[in-house]
């Protein structure tokens, strides 16, 4: 489901980025496709916990991307705007807004019963809206840089190592099963375990200097 989500908004934005041409913004060694990579995965979820719909998001997505690869240098190393992080964040934030703008006017809510007391709305914009916002998108930025770190690690070990990882590390299989399932002995299962983890902590390492 994710491969396809993800195959779907990348051919829009290709296609988008053909006909911008390449941005000058870009330095020699990366394209928009390693942020887009890198940082998909953010923005899809961050718009679908804002109860956006899966084309909504995936517009946002979208959009989202191709803005930020214009303004890339500025996002990078213009600080006087905040940090990165911060502002793909507002960039994020703004095309979700935008989404929310474009659909159709609701009908009007019908009048409470007489005696019934109305609960206050939360206006749009709030310090409360703001703040469950950055929350969501601190712990999915947290969650994204680990799981972009993990994938990009998992091509640069051997199998068996990954699986052992996966199974005693991330699944929390006792390493004693992990041995009895994949027939290794439990002294395979800390080499594992520390090569990858190793790799791991680099990685994440490198995305937050990065970006």
């Amino acid at each position: 489901m994710e491969e396809a989500v993800k195959g779907r908004m990348e051919e829009l934005i290709t296609a988008r980025y053909t006909v911008l041409g390449r941005l000058q913004v870009w330095d020699e060694q990366e394209s928009w496709r390693d942020f887009f990579e890198t940082f998909w995965r953010l923005i899809y979820s961050v718009a679908r916990k804002s109860d956006l719909t899966e084309t909504e998001a995936q517009e946002v997505v979208h959009e989202t991307v191709i803005c930020a690869a214009k303004d890339i240098d500025k996002l990078r190393r213009d600080r006087s705007h905040g940090s990165f992080k911060s502002g793909l964040r507002n960039l994020t934030s703004s095309r979700i807004a935008g989404q929310v703008q474009k659909r159709e006017p609701k009908a009007p809510a019908a009048e409470p019963l007489a005696g019934a007391a109305a609960a206050p709305a939360e206006p749009a914009g709030s310090s409360a809206s703001v703040d469950g916002f950055e929350k969501v998108w601190e712990a999915e930025w947290q969650s994204n840089l680990f799981e972009t770190a993990l994938e990009r690690v998992k091509h640069h070990v051997k199998e068996e190592h990954f699986q052992i990882f996966d199974l005693n590390v991330l699944r929390h299989w006792p390493a004693k099963k992990v041995a009895q399932t994949l027939g290794v002995h439990t002294a395979r299962i800390c080499l594992a375990k520390h090569r990858v983890l190793t790799l791991l902590k680099k990685e994440l390492r490198r995305l937050e200097e990065q970006w």
